[in-house]
């Protein structure tokens, strides 16, 4: 199975913060999409990895894309390591897509950042033909872009969500073990105020391209554009 869009986390949730308004726009162009999680996220402060995995599927299923993903990598364990690339590479030579979307290279969890690097290294890699040959042909994405979770600078570009925010807000909500306090939650950054956090953090990018919301992304290579209007 070949995809046109990869998006790649930490953590299930971390690519619905980040990317999940840009995912429905190009999925109700006809993209396909594929997600991909790197840990179980098994150390969260609540829910478990049952319930986090049927919160998951249900996100996957309202951003409309065609699987998820998970490597069980480690919550916490993620390191630039061979054997943690080698096990993206595979991801990314079998589902073949032309663009990859992965966190921000600066967060406040580390988790993130180590996302980050294991996810350009493996986008390198992929495209090596003698690179762990056991994991598939050599493939090598068209763009990596880098979408924020929690820490943001200014973005490189912005992508308009305003006609499907409310859809974005839905995965999110998917997520309830996470984001909606109740009895006998832990009290957490994510279940104190942090759906407005990214409401004004995107509405923010929205005002900066006359939109209502926004997206924003970095990019560590120069985008090409065959016209400018």
């Amino acid at each position: 199975m070949t995809i046109d869009i990869l998006a790649i986390g930490a953590h299930a949730d971390d690519i619905e913060i980040g990317v999940g308004g840009t995912l429905l726009k190009h999925r109700l162009q006809g993209r396909t999409i594929a997600l991909c999680d790197l840990t179980l996220a098994e150390l969260s402060s609540n829910g478990d990895v049952e319930t986090r995995l049927r919160e998951a599927e249900a996100a996957r299923q309202t951003l409309g894309a065609e699987q998820r993903i998970q490597l069980e990598l480690g919550d916490r364990q993620l390191r630039v390591s061979d054997e943690q690339i080698r096990a993206i590479v595979a991801v990314i030579r079998q589902l073949r897509p032309k663009l990859i979307f992965a966190p921000f290279w600066k967060d406040r969890h580390p988790d993130h950042e180590h996302a980050s690097r294991l996810v350009r290294e493996a986008a390198f890699s992929a495209g090596i033909r003698h690179y762990a040959p056991e994991t598939g042909a050599a493939h090598r994405p068209q763009s990596v872009f880098y979408y924020f979770i929690n820490d943001f600078v200014e973005p490189d570009f912005c992508v308009d969500v305003t006609n499907v925010y409310e859809q974005k807000m839905d995965a999110l909500e998917c997520y309830q073990s996470q984001f909606l306090p109740s009895d006998g939650t832990v009290v957490t950054p994510l279940n104190s105020g942090y759906f407005e956090q990214i409401r004004s953090r995107e509405y923010l990018f929205g005002r900066k391209i006359g939109t209502g919301f926004a997206e924003g992304f970095k990019t560590n290579t120069t985008l090409a554009l065959d016209y400018l209007v």
